[in-house]
């Protein structure tokens, strides 16, 4: 199948500068870059389109060519290594593995293609009743963004970048050492294989320059210790009209003052006192929603679980929401006066000598204790 003219493709004249070819490619490749079309098939296809006509016309060696000759003058050199040999083909992988020792260019990337910029990741800490509603919050994100003055080209608005002279344009230089010839990353332009003669004076020739911005994070209702909010096109500014990184805010939980959390479930430690313990008694427990009533039967033991359905969280996922496991603490009194003391003494007497009827636990263990030590007398 034939190949659409890479004018075209981009949507420029052929006249075109570089700013205004840079501009419509950013454009397009922001439009169907795969990250956003994760479903669309079409859309990986566009932008391997857009990144070749790209990368031809911003060489002008390769856009001379294709101005006299086509898709012919072209063809074979790499194209951005989307067509023939460049296409992952034998050169291509041969010049990966090897090229810095042996010197091999066939695969040789243009160092002036577009890539995609970094991804960012920001720790963000919420309390619980937050993540288990959902919330919005504002978060300031450092980063590196286009500078504006030069529209990222790193050079003064009114000077133009000039192939480097150490390298020639090819990003690297070949340094030999007797048998072998061992190519390195040129030190004049750093692998761009462009000299600048006037930095932009905003970012110093970098092309970008760094910002805080401030962003609105919408949190979900149910987001977990660990999960993930993905924020598109908010990371890093891409380099040589890349499309930008993306930004990941990474959630943690705080600890709770109440309840701890696992998974859906929520659990919580209920004090009671030894009365409501031995008589049962009615109390209000906390849970994420307000106060419920929770009814104590007779002679509850320490670390009884009760079960409040659906008072847990809602996962983020979906599914049911889970449950609040109230464990009760039988509390011991203190600081009692002499008269409560004597109550209680009196308390004691009245169960006799023997406590397997009213304290089966303790006297459970001990018959075990007894036994143990018998044991070991054999």
């Amino acid at each position: 199948m034939s190949k659409r003219d890479y004018y075209e493709v981009l949507g420029v004249e052929r006249g075109a500068d570089q700013k205004d070819i840079k501009k419509a490619y950013r454009r397009l490749a922001q439009k169907y870059h795969p990250d956003r079309n994760p479903d669309d098939d079409t859309s990986a296809e566009k932008f391997r389109e857009v990144s070749e006509a790209y990368e031809v016309l911003t060489d002008s060696e390769k856009r001379a060519a294709y101005d006299q000759f086509g898709h012919a003058g072209v063809d074979g050199q790499g194209g951005g290594g989307f067509g023939g040999a460049g296409a992952g083909g034998f050169s291509d992988i041969f010049g990966d593995v090897f090229g810095d020792i042996f010197g091999g260019g066939g695969g040789r990337r243009n160092p002036n293609a577009p890539q995609r910029g970094s991804d960012l990741r920001y720790n963000l800490e919420l309390d619980l009743e937050s993540a288990v509603a959902g919330t919005s919050v504002d978060i300031r994100v450092p980063r590196h963004i286009e500078c504006e003055r030069c529209d990222g080209e790193g050079a003064e608005p009114g000077s133009t970048k000039e192939t480097c002279p150490t390298c020639h344009g090819h990003g690297q230089v070949r340094m030999q050492q007797g048998f072998f010839a061992v190519q390195q990353t040129c030190p004049t332009c750093h692998g761009s294989g462009q000299h600048i003669k006037v930095p932009c004076h905003a970012c110093h020739g970098e092309g970008r320059v760094r910002e805080t911005r401030t962003l609105s994070v919408k949190i979900p209702a149910g987001v977990d210790s660990g999960d993930r909010i993905r924020l598109n096109g908010e990371g890093e500014a891409g380099i040589n009209g890349g499309p930008p990184g993306d930004l990941y805010v990474q959630v943690a939980i705080k600890p709770h003052h109440i309840f701890e959390r696992e998974g859906r479930h929520l659990q919580c430690e209920v004090p009671i006192n030894f009365v409501d313990a031995a008589l049962g008694g009615e109390l209000e427990v906390p849970t994420l929603d307000g106060r419920v009533k929770l009814k104590i039967p007779a002679e509850t033991q320490t670390g009884k679980l009760f079960r409040l359905r659906g008072k847990g969280v809602k996962p983020v996922r979906g599914g049911p929401a889970g449950d609040l496991l109230c464990r009760v603490v039988v509390e011991t009194p203190v600081k009692l006066s002499e008269e409560q003391k004597d109550l209680l003494r009196k308390f004691q007497d009245s169960l006799g000598g023997s406590n397997a009827q009213h304290s089966p636990k303790k006297s459970s263990f001990f018959d075990g204790v007894k036994k143990f030590f018998e044991d070991m007398k054999l």
